[in-house]
């Protein structure tokens, strides 16, 4: 293994397991796919009953929970649903979802608010709760299996265009390559403000037990990340799968205080700051929130919220997450955060921050993404990597220098036939140097370049949208992709300039038509 540490599969046996349970869940989502669920209402109905199994288990096992009161009211329980069949299953299972939802700030009120059964069918209930459910020791199982089960229906619910499920959900290769990159530490405080299905906070989790569990004492590693791990997410139902996936990798309590919190982590400045942030804010149109900052702008919208800890007032949610993270973060805090390239280009507000970044924070690293990764068509992204500083003397900035590290030029990537792979970020982790970042160098190929505070600063709005490759298949006969590369990286390239078109447009006043994508486009051109 190299210093670098970079690991890249997992144990075959495991793999095998894993794929077998995912294969059964699937399975029986096809059939009710049949019965009006899309993929990710499926996993939804499948959270509800899993943590009931799930509780279940833990009230029988003496040694696994020493609380007196039961996780789940007696009454609503996983035993008051297996002792009923039919119609009468189908009537209480309702009533159990109504109940539950009424514990706020608890595991139990995260997975089940706004909860609703959208399995019609009596038979199917059954068959889901009896045999699928009821047959399986969720508890007993290894948490990775069982975790990485859940996460595997994530991820085939993520490729549901038409529900939108892909917003929520990042690559798992370029998670795990940005956590090893940044190192979670056992003293770390660890946060994602918009969690999704708190991929991030999962994979930071595992990175903890996998390097650190040997050295901690029995305390230390039973509250390993319990508490010191948390998120945010705005969308209560996403909110539910972050919590249930958190709980099946074996992250937080079943009875305790929900490691999830649900709102606009937007709307307050932080109560609690993290040594390290990790997070992929939602992308797309303008927030519908103006933030007031310090320069006491406001824009045409009718509803706001003061910010007294932002600089720039702005509309745009990207540079909002960006300025709240860096709020968020405790001194000498470091942050990953996937933001798209308006983030590095667009003047104004973008501009005032991108300053303060550089002058504030050590902005030492970016990585520029390829288009094809993300589910959420038309994303063409960056990973930002930097450091919350304390103020230097004489107003020097904290960055001196940004190493920007092109992974998008020539590298073509699709959903399906050709999609991401950890391996093939192995280049960027080693050029990273993650253990001595005093020690890089700019590589053979060219993809990593330094470039100094000064070149930056004198940049036109300090743009830091970078570009300085060519893609060898524009000059290489021999190199030309295949037709669904090219189909894909032009809807891709459409979907991200009508994005850029309609914030224009926005910012003029003007009206945009919604739901606009680029597949419509090719299909009327």
């Amino acid at each position: 293994m190299s210093t670098t540490e970079i690991a890249f599969a997992a144990p075959a046996k495991t793999v095998a397991q894993t794929n077998s349970l995912v294969a059964k869940l699937w399975n029986y989502c096809n059939v009710l796919r049949d019965n009006g669920l899309s993929t990710i209402e499926y996993v939804e109905q499948l959270s509800y009953l899993l943590f009931l199994k799930m509780a279940d288990e833990l009230a029988a096992d003496p040694f696994a929970r020493e609380a007196a009161d039961p996780i789940v009211p007696p009454g609503f329980n996983w035993q008051s649903l297996v002792s009923k069949r039919g119609q009468e299953l189908e009537a209480h299972y309702r009533k159990v979802l109504a109940e539950l939802g009424r514990h706020p700030g608890t595991t139990l009120g995260t997975v089940f608010a706004k909860a609703q059964n959208r399995i019609t069918e009596p038979a199917l209930l059954e068959k889901l709760v009896v045999e699928l459910i009821g047959k399986t020791d969720w508890v007993l199982e290894g948490t990775d299996l069982k975790g990485d089960a859940y996460e595997g229906l994530l991820a085939k619910g993520a490729e549901d265009t038409k529900t939108g499920a892909g917003q929520y959900f990042t690559p798992r290769p370029l998670i795990d390559a940005m956590v090893q990159v940044m190192r979670p530490q056992p003293n770390d405080t660890i946060t994602d403000p918009a969690c999704g299905t708190a991929g991030f906070l999962i994979a930071a989790h595992s990175y903890l037990r996998d390097h650190h569990l040997k050295n901690l004492s029995r305390e230390q590693r039973l509250g390993l990340g319990q508490g010191s791990i948390w998120g945010n997410e705005l969308v209560p139902g996403t909110a539910r799968l972050a919590a249930m996936n958190m709980l099946l990798h074996g992250i937080g309590t079943a009875d305790g205080d929900s490691l999830i919190t649900t709102g606009d982590a937007l709307a307050d400045t932080p109560s609690n700051r993290a040594s390290l942030v990790l997070a992929n804010p939602p992308f797309g149109k303008k927030s519908a929130i103006t933030v007031v900052g310090t320069d006491g702008k406001t824009d045409r919208e009718d509803l706001s919220y003061d910010r007294s800890d932002f600089r720039a007032t702005t509309t745009n949610k990207q540079l909002n997450f960006l300025q709240h993270i860096m709020s968020l973060l405790e001194m000498d805090g470091r942050a990953a955060v996937v933001l798209p390239d308006n983030v590095l280009f667009e003047g104004g507000a973008g501009e005032k921050i991108r300053r303060r970044l550089l002058q504030e924070f050590d902005l030492h690293t970016i990585l520029r993404l390829p288009t094809g990764i993300f589910y959420a068509g038309g994303v063409k992204a960056n990973v930002l990597f930097f450091e919350k500083k304390p103020p230097r003397s004489d107003d020097v900035p904290n960055t001196s220098e940004v190493w920007v590290y092109d992974f998008r030029t020539g590298m073509h990537f699709t959903l399906k036939q050709h999609p991401l792979r950890l391996a093939d970020l192995a280049d960027f982790i080693e050029a990273y140097r993650p253990d001595d970042r005093s020690a890089r160098k700019e590589t053979e190929d060219g993809r990593f370049k330094r470039f100094s505070y000064e070149e930056l600063i004198a940049r036109d709005k300090v743009n830091l949208d970078i570009a300085w490759l060519k893609d060898p298949a524009l000059d290489d006969a021999d190199s030309l992709l295949a037709p669904e590369v090219i189909a894909q990286e032009i809807v891709e390239d459409l979907q991200a300039a009508l994005a850029e078109f309609e914030a224009i447009a926005e910012a003029l006043g003007g009206e945009v038509k919604p739901d606009i994508a680029a597949e419509e486009v090719i299909a009327e051109s």
